[in-house]
């Protein structure tokens, strides 16, 4: 596997561990638990759903200073407490610092949620001035 250059602080408990890291590509892993949960019926929040693809997606471009700029996704499928997924991310186009990732979380292969996520490259840290 590839060093991890970037979001190397992350909480995995929340985002996900990496099980596979390659130029360009990354697969992530997580198991929702309780905290993630929106209701009582352990209805996870799509946010940490998005919080996992996000991962995947700085991963695969994998540079220290990555941010995120945008991102269009679909959910197709709810999450609940408990459930495995894993995220796939793979670059689709670079142009420049500018580069576009493509995303699919699934659940036992089914598809969860699928997007397209805009990644930037900086010179330097994001908080830097």
């Amino acid at each position: 596997m590839t060093e991890i250059q970037t979001h190397v602080a992350i909480d995995r408990s929340l985002c996900g561990t990496p099980t596979r890291l390659e130029q360009g590509h990354a697969e992530v892993a997580l198991t929702t638990t309780a905290e993630m949960a929106a209701d009582n019926r352990g209805l996870v929040h799509g946010g940490f759903v998005f919080g996992l693809a996000d991962y995947a997606a700085m991963l695969a471009v994998n540079h220290p200073n990555v941010v995120l700029s945008g991102a269009d996704v679909r959910f197709t499928a709810p999450v609940q407490v408990g459930e495995s997924l894993s995220a796939s991310a793979h670059i689709a186009d670079r142009q420049g610092r500018r580069t576009s990732v493509e995303v699919a979380v699934r659940r036992n292969g089914d598809p969860i949620l699928a997007g397209s996520f805009i990644c930037v490259t900086l010179d330097h840290h994001v908080l830097d001035r």
